[in-house]
């Protein structure tokens, strides 16, 4: 390990991880509520698109996708809103079409290479510049300021958008902010373990966490925690071994959702014996109150998480 870290570019690489490590679980935490898991791996079709233009106009590829990503999720959180029957298909045609044009794009690129889009579709964490850190730390700053900061208005809503309206949360704000948050959090994690495989880093760790825990925060801190235990493994391992990074995370959290399934049944059966009557979740948002002075309080139900 010490030896490891003597080289700057592996510096570098495990602070990058560690930054993806805490953004990727904590706004996962809310896709896996409103169970839109893969909604990070349709930004990541998506973005491709933004590294595509990167290439052609010779800038940045993280900022041209962090472009791209934001005005697709929106457009996502848009089409989601509606309702309609025919969301699902213009879902499929954004995110296909994304893929297929950052692929053209970066074909007709005059850096065009499979080795360039290699580094974007399955990370390239090793390869991360002084730069490109200090991008991906303000992006991650932002993504924990918001998911963090707004954790109790983000955890109403996506338990129960009606009945949070009801209480004054501004409903819409909140959603489009989470998909933007969600766009910048593909764009900060494609670096480290690639387009393709940064929805797992988002879900995976969450599903773990879950089988452990009980509430909405004990879920979101195991699940960051496991994150960047994965991530940091995942870099190290990669090194040793001298595999590519992003699968090794993925694959390392995967087993870590199955070590933490295999001990969820004792742990649950532990605790009905210590306290076998469990209060309902609730959410603790503070409600306004209505005309006669009365709150509006009631318990938020269905993910047996609690705040």
């Amino acid at each position: 390990m010490t030896e490891m870290l003597q080289f700057d570019f592996m510096q570098r690489a495990l602070v990058a991880a560690v930054l993806v490590g805490v953004t990727a679980p904590a706004v996962g935490i809310y896709l896996v509520q409103r169970r839109q898991a893969l909604m990070g791996d349709g930004i990541g079709h998506v973005a491709l698109t933004g590294v595509g233009l990167g290439f052609v106009f010779q800038t940045s590829p993280v900022w041209m996708a962090v472009v791209v990503c934001v005005l697709g999720a929106i457009v996502m959180e848009l089409v989601r809103s509606r309702g309609n029957q025919r969301g699902d298909i213009a879902l499929a045609m954004l995110f296909y079409g994304g893929m297929a044009c950052g692929k053209l794009l970066v074909s007709m690129s005059p850096q065009a290479g499979s080795s360039s889009l290699e580094s974007y579709l399955w990370g390239s964490i090793l390869t991360v510049s002084a730069s490109d850190l200090w991008v991906i730390g303000g992006l991650a700053a932002v993504v924990v300021a918001v998911t963090v900061g707004l954790r109790r208005q983000l955890f109403a809503v996506c338990q129960d958008e009606e009945f949070a309206r009801v209480t004054g949360i501004p409903v819409r704000l909140l959603n489009l902010l989470l998909a933007v948050t969600a766009a910048v959090t593909v764009t900060v994690a494609m670096r480290v373990v690639g387009l393709l495989l940064v929805s797992a880093l988002m879900v995976v760790p969450v599903a773990a966490a879950q089988q452990v825990t009980r509430s909405f925060a004990a879920t979101q801190a195991a699940a960051v925690g496991l994150g960047i235990g994965v991530a940091v493994l995942g870099v190290a391992g990669s090194y040793q071994a001298d595999v590519p990074s992003g699968p090794a995370i993925v694959l390392l959290a995967i087993a870590a959702f199955a070590l933490f399934s295999a001990a969820a049944a004792p742990l649950a059966r532990r605790r009905h014996r210590a306290a076998p009557q469990d209060a309902p979740a609730v959410c603790d948002v503070a409600l306004p109150r209505q005309d006669d002075g009365s709150r509006t309080d009631a318990p938020l139900s269905g993910t047996g998480l609690a705040q």
